[in-house]
């Protein structure tokens, strides 16, 4: 379940996990959000298809900011088939702008080191990077896995 925002505009610290329609009800409440919110799930439909299981959504999407610029995210990669992966998942040239374009947000490998800090993305997703407090996130089991 998605917490209520805390004064400084973000989730309490840890994990939230949530289905679409509470995603959809609590984080997309504009045109913008709502916007962001379709290519986010088409992503995450895409991932699901190829045998991704879990996403985790963060950025200024999940924090109380009303027009956020973008989301962030990052897949779980176990059980993933690559072959089945759209490359648009592993294309992080040009500021992820291949990704930023079809979805309006970025994806990341969820187990993989966040350049800068050396810490897994689903980690580095859970500090505030101004303030540097642990701060929440929200993940999203995603039903079924690849489709055969």
């Amino acid at each position: 379940m998605i917490q209520a925002w805390l004064a400084s505009g973000d989730l309490p610290p840890g994990v939230h996990f949530a289905r679409w329609a509470e995603v959809q009800t609590r984080l997309a409440f504009n045109s913008t959000r709502k916007r962001q919110f379709l290519g986010f799930r088409e992503a995450c439909d895409l991932l699901r298809r190829a045998g991704c299981r879990l996403v985790y959504l963060d950025g200024s999407f999940v924090t109380a900011k009303q027009y956020p610029g973008d989301f962030d995210a990052c897949w779980d990669i176990q059980g993933v088939d690559e072959e089945a992966l759209d490359p648009v998942f592993w294309d992080f040239s040009n500021g992820r702008a291949a990704q930023k374009e079809r979805f309006g947000g970025e994806f990341f490998p969820a187990q993989l080191p966040e350049g800068a800090t050396g810490r897994a993305f689903v980690e580095f997703f859970q500090v505030n990077k101004v303030t540097g407090a642990l701060k929440g996130i929200v993940a999203i089991r995603l039903r079924g896995g690849r489709q055969r």
